[in-house]
């Protein structure tokens, strides 16, 4: 295991970050408490630190087993959870990205994980209503409260993270070093707005779902019916992505994963090492031989041809403004000719 620096920060994170979403079977699948040990316990072994639950998974169990199997080395993990997401019910406040919401979430999160102190909090997915200066003052509250050290900023608009950023940099907030994102060789469009953004505030990426619910490890493909309900629900939310392009994108993941001898998991969770903009993959497992199996990616190096042909069958089309950008005639204009003599760093 090597480690990265989590963006414009000193913290020092694992290549691959454990999701543990699978901790605890209250929604009818993931681990038992004993597997969920053994995962946690191998992930641990093999040097990884970076740990990534929420107050929502698995209504509350995750947080309540990390907090048991920390115990005794709590401060060598960096521990991140998130704060937004509530079951339905009705409080018309329980959910959100508002400052009742945040607070009233890291006390309990701090209490579930018996810790006093969140190493990364995450804010899990944008509502589209609080203020900015309310959520980017929250986090700098809880910072300067020594209840979180560093705030990141999952599943929200590229537009909305940068003015974020922007006004606590002018304020001398604290600031999302982190970015969460859905990134994988199906699921690409990150690529258009998140990713040039996170290489231009220096935001450090995780990608969640990064073997696309499944698909990128070949089970569905081989005629597996998945592991329960989620699987289920996913293939149902992912009906419209799995086209003719994802399916040629499996089997191009096969084929390179047959001709060295790799799994299709490894292959997929390599491309996304191989990024120009460092990526973490985020690995859940319900299994012990599921995490050996992805951890043994970071011994993969993926030649320049694979790498390639990775990248043409998943290619997208960037859209407006890029394409427009690109165009000879627009560059010809843009550079009055000159673009080739241009330093473009």
């Amino acid at each position: 295991m090597r480690y990265k620096l989590l963006g414009n920060s000193g913290l020092r994170v694992s290549e691959i970050c454990l999701g543990t979403m699978t901790f605890g079977e209250d929604w009818g699948w993931g681990s038992s408490k004993e597997g969920s040990r053994r995962i946690y316990d191998a992930y641990r072994e093999a040097g990884g630190n970076f740990l990534d639950t929420a107050n929502f998974y698995t209504n509350g169990t995750s947080e309540l087993l990390l907090g048991e199997f920390m115990q005794g080395h709590r401060d060598s993990v960096v521990l991140a959870t998130k704060y937004t997401n509530a079951a339905p019910g009705s409080d018309a406040n329980a959910a959100g990205n508002h400052r009742k919401s945040m607070m009233r979430a890291v006390e309990a999160s701090l209490k579930r994980l018996k810790t006093d102190y969140i190493d990364l909090y995450w804010l899990h997915i944008w509502d589209g209503i609080t203020p900015f200066d309310e959520v980017m003052r929250g986090f700098d509250d809880l910072v300067r409260q020594g209840k979180i050290l560093y705030a990141g900023v999952s599943d929200a608009p590229a537009w909305w993270i940068a003015r974020s950023n922007t006004l606590a940099e002018l304020r001398g907030w604290t600031r999302f070093v982190g970015l969460q994102i859905e990134y994988n060789l199906i699921e690409r469009t990150a690529e258009r707005e998140l990713l040039p953004m996170a290489e231009a505030l220096d935001l450090g990426v995780t990608a969640w779902s990064p073997l696309a619910g499944g698909w990128l490890s070949g089970k569905y493909s081989r005629g597996g019916k998945g592991g329960g309900r989620l699987d289920e629900e996913l293939m149902r939310d992912n009906a419209l992505k799995i086209d003719e392009r994802a399916k040629a994108i499996v089997s191009e993941v096969a084929a390179i994963a047959t001709e060295i001898g790799r799994s299709s998991a490894q292959v997929a969770l390599a491309w996304l090492r191989h990024q120009a903009t460092p990526v973490v993959p985020i690995i859940g497992a319900r299994k012990s031989e599921q995490l050996n199996d992805n951890l043994a990616s970071l011994e993969l190096e993926l030649t320049p041809e694979q790498f390639l042909r990775l990248n043409r069958v998943s290619r997208i089309e960037l859209g407006f403004p890029h394409d427009f950008f690109n165009k000879e005639l627009v560059q010809a204009f843009s550079f009055a000719g000159m673009k080739d003599k241009i330093d473009q760093r």
